[in-house]
């Protein structure tokens, strides 16, 4: 169970690969972070431009110099810096459960204020509410990106104590409790329906 954020080090790990990728400037790694994530987080410039700075003090970047654009500061990897990439690799490799973790965390806190009678938050300003609605809105977004990466999206029958069992999972994660675990494939056809009729575009 994470105490809160993110998985520790995601930022500087992306940071390196897009640095890897190309020599780049730090809102231009900002914007492409926004990107990745579908527009849904940017990290602060107080986060991203410090990494950089560490990163060069360090000897995993160094800055260099281009003619067309003198006022940016632009950061390329080095020999060292591929090297803590490599590492990097391996350490954020083993973060999926932490991953798991913040995205069934929001999401179980956002069913948690539509329908906990504990929670009375007043309504949105704006387009979005906590509402059983919006919910399906956002598993309907989280199975359009599967099937436009993974394939075909197929229910899973399996309770959260089956499921880790299947893949050898040590125990499941806190907050796991699959109280809907069992829902057959009866809600197939209404969220087709659904992508259907929105023109099957991507939030």
């Amino acid at each position: 169970m994470r105490k809160s954020g993110p998985p520790r080090g995601l930022i500087s790990y992306i940071v390196l690969e897009l640095l890897e990728e190309k020599p780049r400037y730090g809102y231009e790694i900002l914007k492409e972070i926004t990107d990745i994530s579908g527009g849904h987080w940017e990290p602060s410039y107080g986060s991203v431009y410090p990494i950089l700075y560490k990163f060069e003090d360090e000897g995993y970047a160094e800055r260099i110099e281009r003619e067309d654009e003198p006022d940016r500061k632009y950061f390329a990897l080095t020999d060292e810096g591929r090297d803590h990439l490599t590492e990097k690799r391996r350490e954020v490799g083993g973060k999926a459960r932490d991953f798991a973790d913040v995205i069934l965390g929001f999401y179980h806190m956002y069913v948690a204020f539509a329908t906990d009678e504990r929670f009375d938050v007043d309504p949105s300003d704006d387009d979005w509410h906590f509402d059983g609605e919006y919910s399906g809105w956002i598993a309907e977004q989280v199975i359009r990106h599967h099937e436009r990466d993974f394939g075909e999206f197929e229910r899973i029958g399996d309770t959260p104590e089956e499921f880790h069992a299947r893949q050898g999972d040590a125990d499941a994660p806190e907050g796991d409790t699959g109280e809907n675990a069992d829902a057959s494939e009866d809600g197939d056809d209404n969220r087709s329906e659904e992508a259907a009729a929105d023109g099957g575009t991507n939030a």
